[in-house]
């Protein structure tokens, strides 16, 4: 068996273990490990455990990721973020379906101080849901949205996903950052629609709200925000300027999510201890994940199998558009299966060489690469958000009327992705500001 033929098996014997219900970053690291020492030989294949592991972790641009980690779970712990969804409460109620309007809006102010859609989510859930069902929304669309809006938290930086996309595919950081903005903004508008399109056309969803605020209560609502927005320009405020690297970011964004916390007084050391864990956790889960993938990208290049795989796929001549209809399938299907960091790295060392080859652009790819991972978020049978809001909410909704919800945001989904296929500027315009 030469080479290569070790390489399409190790894909094969992969994709055998994912279905197995073996842990993503295990498979990477055991199929990785064999097929290196069936190539190279058991000490060579040890000296490859032991040094991409460190090489790995070691490399600087990583180390934002347990900071932004730790800046959104103190946000969250502290309770910093209540007051996003009441300000949009308070200026978006008089819309059709406004409260539903002011959750995904809530659930976009919440995107800019954590990296993760599940947090987004459980976050939004708490404070929204309740809200909603108490003005007599219809359940499918109160869960829905909330499930759907957490979404968007992977896609407004700091989006850790981006963050990794960035180091392994070598692209800027600040540029995916900025573009991610373009693609969250599209999301953000497609939902609005959306909702106010179904509740004008069956008001029973979502019955007019008779509550109204005065200017006075509004503006006072804003005031409620100031933590998330002084968050927001102190951390992307001095990342943008150049005054600190995205890595630094992190690190400046923990700290003062530290500080806003304490002058706040609602940092307690339970809020500090939950914090931490919930980050050491996270992080120990997405680093044996990304060394499982370092790893598959070593093998893969060693047995030459990626090399065969992007010269088939190229010499078929397909267009771009073609190329990018088949990558968007794969990620659709994937990510009904696999969570989103899994099927990203999973993946990536087969299709960067292919994109590479395609003079394709990397930034723009990524964006839109994080979007369909992030509908892999809530279609079935996994949909991971579905879950979440399900054990947030309890006996309020059953998950079937969850999934039934998030359906109709699943179609502003793909007519968002539509977009940002035929008009990648929307994505690349911001960014090409920072050349």
């Amino acid at each position: 068996m030469d080479r290569t033929e070790i390489g399409l098996l190790g894909i094969a014997l992969l994709v055998f273990l994912i279905l197995l219900r073996t842990p993503i970053g295990i498979a990477l690291i055991t199929v990785s490990f064999g097929g290196s020492w069936a190539i190279l030989g058991l000490k060579p294949a040890m000296g490859i455990l032991t040094a991409v592991p460190f090489d790995l972790s070691s490399k600087w641009t990583l180390t934002s990721v347990p900071m932004f980690l730790l800046m959104g779970f103190i946000c969250f712990h502290a309770g910093m973020t209540q007051g996003l969804f009441q300000a949009a409460q308070r200026w978006l109620s008089f819309l059709p379906g406004g409260l539903s309007v002011a959750s995904v809006f809530g659930a976009a102010g919440f995107s800019a101080v954590t990296g993760s859609s599940v947090a987004c989510a459980a976050a939004m859930g708490r404070i929204a849901v309740p809200e909603m069902m108490r003005h007599k929304y219809d359940a499918t669309l109160a869960t829905g949205t909330v499930a759907a809006a957490g979404t968007i938290g992977a896609l407004i930086p700091p989006s850790i996903l981006l963050i990794l996309y960035g180091v392994f595919a070598q692209v800027p950081i600040p540029k995916l950052f900025i573009g991610g903005f373009g693609a969250g903004i599209l999301t953000v508008v497609a939902y609005s629609v959306m909702i106010i399109a179904r509740a004008k056309l069956h008001p029973d969803l979502a019955p007019p709200t008779t509550e109204r605020s005065t200017l006075g209560e509004k503006m006072a609502s804003l005031y409620e925000t100031w933590p998330v927005i002084l968050l927001v320009i102190g951390v992307f405020g001095g990342l943008f300027a150049g005054i600190f690297t995205p890595t630094e970011a992190g690190a400046v964004g923990a700290f003062l999510a530290f500080v806003i916390a304490t002058g706040k007084r609602s940092l307690s050391w339970q809020a500090v201890r939950d914090s931490s864990i919930e980050t050491v956790q996270t992080t120990a889960v997405i680093f044996i994940i990304a060394i499982g993938a370092s790893m598959l990208t070593k093998f893969l290049a060693l047995s030459g199998a990626t090399q065969l795989i992007s010269d088939a796929i190229l010499s078929v001549g397909a267009a771009d558009i073609v190329l990018l209809l088949a990558i968007a399938v794969l990620y659709l299907i994937l990510g009904m299966f696999l969570e989103p960091l899994g099927a990203m790295l999973l993946t990536l060392p087969v299709l960067l060489p292919v994109l590479q080859a395609s003079d394709m652009s990397l930034v723009w790819f990524g964006v839109v690469l994080v979007k369909f991972l992030e509908i892999g978020m809530i279609t079935p049978p996994v949909g991971l958000n579905v879950f979440v809001i399900k054990g947030v909410v309890g006996n309020l909704a059953t998950t079937t009327q969850i999934f039934r919800g998030v359906a109709w945001f699943l179609v502003a989904d793909l007519v968002a992705v539509a977009l940002l296929m035929a008009f990648p500027q929307i994505i690349l315009f911001l960014p090409s500001l920072l050349e």
